[in-house]
Order: structure tokens, then C-alpha cells, then sequence
């Protein structure tokens, strides 16, 4: 009897060692045959998974984005107890994947996006996971601005997107070396602060400033 073939685990198995590949040398290096030596399979059955090269890659992308979005969907899972403002800043630090413990998922997507920015296919699936994040933050943040008497009304949609850019490009800081992990954080944290802080209107007295903090707890931290 011919023994079954599991193409849904063979395809995450492929998908594993491109990142791992992709990990230590960026996608410029990722042949099919590198593939299937780190996958142990042959040459034949990554083909047999996929049509081309390109469609590996976008089914690799797919792979860590979903495992970096599982993480993020799990901090926008509120309890009672917690509020919009403090969920944002977990879920903002998901995605800048500031921790250690996330360095080496950081290399893989950074490997991917800049291939994105030369492939249609990598970018379509970039694109669409940016569009999920960016909804999900405008959610958000509006909700945490209900609960803050703002003297100047906070656009959500102009808000989620320079918050999703900027966890984004923090990524690359620490990759990098420019910022140390708990310097971004910092950078991230002032960020979230100033959402809520608007100045207040001139009084008949004169002008005065109200600082609005932070939702309480702690704004980016798990």
C-alpha cells in the first residue's frame, strides 16, 4: 500500500527551512536545493509542494507572519480588567518584536520585506498583513480615546497607522544595533503617552496645559 504523504506538513517543513536559510543569510542565498538539504527532502518534493520559487517564499511569508500574528491576536484578547490603551501597547510590542527570544523571527521578516519591495507576490501578503494590524489598532485606540476627555478630537486611522510604523521601523533599530531593546521600548512607551496627551484650551486667565497619561499599567510591556 503506498505510504501517505502529509503535503500540509511537508509545505511547514519547507517553509521552516527557508526561514531558517533565510535566517542566516538572507533570501538572496534560498535555492531550491539548499531548501531541500535543511528540510531533508528531496529536490522533487519541494517541487511537488510548490510550482516556483516565488510561491515557497510567499507560503514561507505567510508561515512567520502567522506565527508572529497568533502571538499578537493573543494580546488583543482583552479581560474585563484591562483596558484598550494597555492592549494596544502589548500587541504594539508583539509586533516590533523588541524581546531576545524574537530576534531571529525579526531577521526572517526584515529578509522579506525587503524582498517585497521587488516582488508583487511578497508584497501583496506584506500588504495584507499590515492592513489586519493597522485595523486592529484603530480599534483600539478609539476605544481607549473614549475614555479620554481629549481637547483636540485623535484621528484612530492616522494614529494606528504611525503606530504601526513605528513598531515596524523599531524592528530594524534593534536588528541593527542603533537602539538596545529597552531603549525602544522607552521610545515606544513615550509614543503611547503622547496619544492621550493633548493640550488643553487657553483659560480666561491664561493658557494652561493638561498632561493626559497613559491608560493605567504599563503601556508596552507583557
Amino acid at each position: 500500500m503506498p505510504r501517505q504523504v502529509d503535503h500540509a506538513g511537508r509545505r511547514r517543513l519547507v517553509a521552516e527551512a527557508v526561514c531558517h536559510l533565510a535566517d542566516e543569510r538572507g533570501l538572496e542565498g534560498v535555492t531550491l536545493r539548499d531548501v531541500a538539504a535543511r528540510a531533508q527532502v528531496s529536490m522533487g518534493a519541494v517541487q511537488r509542494c510548490f510550482r516556483t520559487k516565488e510561491e515557497m517564499l510567499v507560503f514561507a511569508l505567510g508561515h512567520i507572519g502567522e506565527r508572529i500574528m497568533e502571538r499578537v491576536r493573543a494580546r488583543l484578547v482583552r479581560s474585563p480588567a484591562q483596558s484598550a490603551g494597555t492592549t494596544l501597547g502589548h500587541a504594539a510590542t508583539e509586533i516590533a518584536l523588541l524581546r531576545e527570544e524574537h530576534r531571529a523571527e525579526a531577521r526572517v521578516w526584515l529578509a522579506f520585506v525587503a524582498q517585497a519591495a521587488v516582488s508583487e507576490a511578497l508584497a501583496r501578503t506584506v500588504k495584507a498583513n499590515y492592513a489586519t494590524l493597522q485595523e486592529a489598532f484603530t480599534r483600539l485606540i478609539s476605544e481607549a480615546g473614549e475614555d479620554v476627555d481629549h481637547a483636540v478630537p485623535l484621528d484612530p486611522q492616522r494614529a494606528a497607522r504611525t503606530l504601526l510604523a513605528l513598531a515596524d521601523g523599531l524592528t530594524t533599530h534593534v536588528l541593527i544595533g542603533h537602539l538596545t531593546s529597552q531603549e525602544a521600548h522607552a521610545v515606544l512607551d513615550a509614543h503611547l503617552a503622547d496619544l492621550w496627551e493633548q493640550p488643553a484650551p487657553a483659560s480666561a486667565s491664561g493658557p494652561a496645559a493638561t498632561a493626559r497619561s497613559w491608560p493605567p499599567g504599563r503601556q508596552s510591556q507583557p
